[in-house]
């Protein structure tokens, strides 16, 4: 936002005046600010009414008494320019635009939308084709449908959806997540995703951020947002939908198979510390976790059940996703025994059993004992409330819920009580379990799940906040890439610094002698920008032993890609065939439209596709950051020496992809791919085997060096000379 516009979105979310500007939706947007404790003054707008839900209208909005800080407009397209040009000119605050019929319904709806930006001016714009703002803290609303939430205690969770009837959705579940705020942002004319989140991030009412996204319109502007937020201390949930098919452009690349849209968001994510989210119900569990119980510094938690297969079922989740209950010492083992009943087992999880059940001078000190230890950094009670007019035995649950809250609050920890099924948690129970400071969560795996995120975002916060990543190599225009020959791709991949096999060019009668120079066994390669995959095309002979293998091979690849149906190219590479390696990458930097230039690792050789074990960063990325990537890989078992094998240096490894990238950011203007396929992994060094480059323009020979980064830009000990060995073989 402009400061321009971020004090009238000051005004748009805490207005004195609200003016309503339209019809019976207009009418129904009166009601719902009433709904929400608006108190400030209302105006209505319509030429033809006498009055909107029981305002007198005037005619025109120059009529209005004075520059409305909140305009609510629900009027035809057609004539929301103008209106928009009146209420600028006279000094307005902010619109909410619920009018559609913009660049979500046809071509010239994009003209339009272009002139309502214009005509918007400073004014905080949300929309065309959206629902609105909630200000639960504050009590005003321009919403146009029925809508629950509040926002017990004045802090809560920021909402910003771009699907209108979600937001909508969100407003009436029955989760007893605390709203501060809630935007329906629709078409993002002026206002958007990005913007919403760098202001609400500045506000002390909001706990946590929760923001859907369909897409985003300036992802370098989210990443400084998300970054932003970061630094607050707020976190940022997002429910990432609408993931869109992996473009026809990328389906000739292995790395299209494996870095697509989901990819790209899931990399953004983990590099702004912002929790990713599956489901909806997973969303709204995780903002009402961090907004009442706040963030666990780990993931060791403390779990209780009055159930053995309560017990059961929270271990057995933990143990998928990685969360962890730790044991218990002798001593402590011994002191927790005492309080509990014969019957029962020191363990976490705690089935603390029904003899003690619903005694909170008993309860309380099983709670406190195995909550207060070393490790512990969050606490997790399981209970299912009876049904209403079956709750006879409510005062019971109530007893043991109290204790352990008390006992949480006594060890400082984040707690939550969470019910197996989603609906056996009663809204009084839920109200009641937020004023004790304790998330009522709703489902085993959603709560735990939560925890999860929770726990990764304050490490991820810790670890991006000793070390920012550089800003994100910007997106360009849009190029007309054009594919290199293999042996193009290797003088570019060589030049970045990394090991190619010993080769030659040559052609179909000079074969033999270039074998010869470079040393038998040899790969034969048949070059050509249009053959990407060679194997399939028949293009590609190894293990060649001699000369006479050579010529065999020559005249049975020419036989063979024609009757593939290809064309023979008499440009031919020769190259030193490679010992078995530890382990083959796959590696690959290619530009997005939006989100730049993007870095994946993964599995590679004939089974890529196949394993589907890739990771995606964006760049610019550090050299921990690729290893940390490389670490997450099942391939990276192997790389470590796998059942006694090799083991190769995690460092030379990732200093090898570094120098790709550093080559690749020097030339971003102008790369549109290059993939290596397979790299292999050797105990201290790596040899691109295979390249595939596509560019702008025909490539440099040397890429040349990016601006200077420290946080990126330091090359291991080491793994410079072992390259320059490698080339020079």
């Amino acid at each position: 936002m402009t400061p321009a516009q971020a004090h009238n979105f000051e005004r748009l979310l805490n207005p004195r005046h609200i003016a309503f500007v339209g019809g019976a939706d207009a009418a129904i947007a009166i009601g719902e600010a009433r709904r929400a404790g608006f108190k400030g003054r209302i105006w209505a707008v319509n030429p033809r009414r006498a009055d909107l839900a029981g305002v007198s209208c005037v005619a025109e909005i120059d009529a209005l008494p004075e520059a409305p800080d909140a305009v609510y407009l629900a009027i035809p397209a057609e004539a929301v320019i103008g209106a928009l040009r009146r209420l600028s000119a006279m000094g307005a605050g902010g619109v909410v635009c619920y009018s559609a019929g913009f660049r979500e319904a046809h071509e010239e709806g994009a003209a339009l939308e272009d002139a309502l930006r214009a005509a918007a001016g400073d004014m905080a714009l949300i929309g065309p084709n959206c629902y609105g703002v909630i200000n639960y803290v504050g009590k005003s609303a321009l919403w146009p449908f029925a809508h629950g939430g509040a926002c017990p205690g004045g802090q809560g969770a920021a909402i910003i959806t771009q699907s209108g009837m979600f937001s909508s959705d969100i407003t009436m579940s029955r989760r007893s997540l605390p709203l501060a705020y809630m935007v329906s942002g629709g078409n993002q004319a002026v206002l958007g995703i990005e913007d919403f989140v760098e202001a609400f991030a500045a506000r002390d009412e909001v706990r946590a951020i929760g923001v859907h996204i369909e897409g985003l319109r300036d992802v370098p502007r989210f990443e400084r947002a998300a970054l932003a937020a970061l630094e607050r201390g707020v976190p940022v949930v997002a429910l990432k939908t609408g993931h869109s098919a992996i473009g026809a452009a990328l389906a000739q690349s292995h790395t299209g198979s494996l870095s697509g849209t989901r990819e790209l968001y899931e990399a953004l994510f983990a590099r702004t510390g912002v929790i990713s989210v599956a489901s909806p119900a997973q969303f709204l569990e995780t903002l009402k976790y961090l907004c009442v119980a706040g963030a666990p510094k780990g993931r060791d938690v403390a779990g209780f059940t009055c159930s053995g297969g309560g017990a059961a079922m929270l271990a057995d989740h933990a143990e998928q996703i990685g969360l962890r209950f730790p044991g218990f010492d002798a001593a402590q083992a011994g002191a927790l025994g005492a309080l509990l009943p014969p019957i029962a087992t020191v363990s976490n999880p705690l089935d603390y059993t029904t003899p003690i059940w619903g005694q909170a001078e008993r309860t309380y000190p099983a709670f406190r004992a195995a909550m207060d230890r070393e490790g512990v950094q969050s606490a997790i009670l399981v209970q299912d409330y009876p049904a209403a007019g079956l709750d006879e035995s409510l005062p019971l649950y109530r007893a043991d819920a109290g204790a352990f809250a008390r006992a949480a609050r006594d060890c400082g920890l984040p707690a939550a009580i969470c019910s197996t099924i989603p609906e056996n948690m009663d809204a009084e129970t839920r109200d009641w379990l937020i004023g004790q400071g304790v998330a009522p969560m709703q489902g085993i795996h959603e709560a735990l799940n939560a925890v999860l995120g929770a726990a990764d975002w304050a490490e991820a916060r810790a670890r991006i906040r000793a070390a920012p990543p550089p800003p994100l190599c910007p997106p360009r225009g849009a190029v007309r890439p054009s594919p290199r020959d293999e042996a193009e791709g290797k003088a570019w991949v060589r030049a970045c610094g990394l090991a190619v096999p010993e080769a030659r060019v040559t052609d179909a009668a000079g074969a033999a002698k270039a074998a010869r120079d470079v040393g038998f066994p040899v790969a034969l390669k048949m070059l050509s920008a249009e053959v990407l995959h060679k194997t399939e095309a028949g293009a590609v002979a190894v293990g060649l032993d001699d000369a006479a293998a050579v010529a065999r091979a020559v005249a049975m690849m020419q036989a063979e890609v024609t009757a593939r149906g290809g064309a023979f190219t008499d440009r031919l590479l020769i190259e030193a065939m490679a010992p078995r390696p530890i382990a083959e990458l796959l590696v690959s930097v290619r530009r997005d439209a939006q989100f730049g230039l993007a870095l994946t690792i993964g599995s590679g050789g004939t089974l890529t596709e196949l394993l589907q074990d890739a990771v995606t960063v964006l760049l610019p990325a550090g050299r921990d950051t690729i290893a940390a990537a490389l670490g997450r890989l099942r391939v990276a078992r192997l790389v470590d020496g796998y059942r006694g094998g090799a083991r190769a240096d995690l460092a030379a490894v990732a200093d090898a992809i570094h120098l790709l990238c550093k080559g690749a950011l020097a030339q971003a203007d102008t790369l549109d791919e290059i993939e290596i396929n397979p790299l292999f992994v050797f105990q201290d060094h790596c040899v691109a085997i295979d390249a595939v480059l596509k560019t702008a323009a025909a490539p440099a020979v040397t890429p040349g060096d990016p601006p200077q980064d420290p946080a990126w830009d330091q090359p291991h000990p080491g793994n410079q000379d072992q390259i320059h060995r490698e080339t020079a073989k």
